[in-house]
């Protein structure tokens, strides 16, 4: 009798990595008229070796060769950019859809019928908090009537399901019934992902990452109301608290296998939460394009490599969280191969009391401070030291 080889689980699959990721984040610029506390990427100024037009078109193109079917554009704020519409009708014209995050401060009624009237175009509107008390306060004066001012001119234009995006945090983790209504109200989807202490988001972590009273109400409201809920993998680490499946995902570290970011001067990292060096696999100027890197980096080829459990190979909710988060941990100076910082097991909060050292990002883009949140169409004077609104 001819014996056939097992087919390996989807999972198992992934976690060798894919000729092309499920999931690529690129962010355009650093460039915000926004400082948003927790900022994965310490957003603010601009690169001054922000890849060109040219550049970004010919990465286009070999998404495109690739098979990315889409791709999740953000930075800072990328409708800054000047060529940023340019870029999104290049992206559709060649087959990658754009699915793009922005604070709204460019969404305009008539950017908002232009959106209207695109089939491959998504756009997700960033609020922290369901009312302007709670969300101003993380990213800024203004910014909740400026996101909920977006929302409406889409929905006015007739753009189809637009996401709010929500980083939660255990001043909002109480709002997300709020949440859900003010979706619904636009017509829009609610999509929730998890705070990590990355970029800005390391110096605030400890005083806005939920309590783990907070986690287990989090959990609780997922599996109750998450139905029609995104949140793109972000709360694998809950999965222990409850029966196999229960939440939705992958359950496992995307990072290197079928998840990563390219930042706006084409380094490519493992992961759009751990921007250092540490998870720097190659630039896609210097290095023969993005193709190479994602197929070839060592960094990526040690990724794909199955990975030890370490301090979690003894826990019996490991096959459900696969030892959480890689950012996490390593933002908040735990080993890898050990517990996330916010495992329901509780093993993570001796690791957090124990004296570590935290990286820092590799670079911080920050202007200091908030600016105000107007809108001109007189182009910055100083591409680096001005503001691009």
């Amino acid at each position: 009798m001819t014996s056939v080889a097992p087919v390996p689980r989807l999972i198992e699959q992934f976690e060798r990595g894919l000729d092309a990721p499920i999931c690529l984040t690129w962010e355009l610029t650093y460039a915000c008229n926004l400082a948003c506390v927790h900022c994965l990427s310490s957003s603010g100024k601009r690169d001054p070796r922000e890849l060109s037009t040219r550049q970004c078109m010919d990465i286009i193109d070999e998404l495109e060769r690739m098979q990315v079917f889409y791709v999740n554009i953000g930075g800072g704020e990328p409708t800054v950019r000047p060529d940023f519409w340019e870029l999104v009708d290049y992206a559709t014209a060649h087959h990658v859809g754009v699915k793009f995050s922005t604070n709204g401060v460019r969404i305009t009624p008539e950017v908002a019928a232009r959106l209207a009237a695109s089939d491959y175009v998504d756009v997700q509107i960033s609020l922290d908090g369901a009312t302007a008390e709670v969300n101003d306060a993380v990213r800024g004066s203004g910014s909740f009537d400026m996101a909920t001012r977006a929302l409406e001119n889409l929905t006015a234009a007739g753009f189809k399901d637009a996401k709010i995006s929500v980083v939660v945090t255990r001043h909002n983790v109480d709002q997300l019934d709020e949440f859900k209504s003010l979706a619904d109200r636009y017509g829009a989807t609610l999509r929730i992902t998890r705070l990590r202490p990355s970029g800005r988001g390391a110096d605030v972590w400890d005083e806005l990452h939920p309590t783990p009273e907070q986690q287990v109400t989090l959990y609780n409201w997922l599996v109750a109301k998450g139905e029609r809920v995104l949140t793109g993998d972000s709360f694998f680490h809950l999965s222990g608290l409850g029966a196999p499946g229960a939440l939705a995902g992958l359950n496992m570290c995307g990072a290197g296998r079928v998840v990563c970011l390219i930042d706006p001067v084409g380094d490519v990292y493992a992961c759009p939460f751990a921007i250092h060096d540490r998870f720097l696999a190659g630039n896609v100027v210097r290095e023969g394009g993005f193709d190479n890197v994602w197929k070839y980096s060592p960094l990526f080829t040690e990724l794909r490599e199955p990975q030890s459990a370490g301090a979690c190979g003894s826990c019996g909710h490991y096959d459900a969280c696969r030892g959480g988060c890689m950012a996490a941990k390593f933002f908040t100076g735990l080993p890898l191969d050990g517990p996330d910082p916010e495992c329901v097991e509780g093993y993570g909060t001796p690791a957090l009391a124990t004296d570590r050292d935290k990286p820092r990002p590799s670079a911080d883009h920050s202007r200091g401070k908030p600016i105000m949140l107007t809108l001109s169409t007189r182009p910055p004077a100083k591409p680096c030291n001005e503001s691009p609104i």
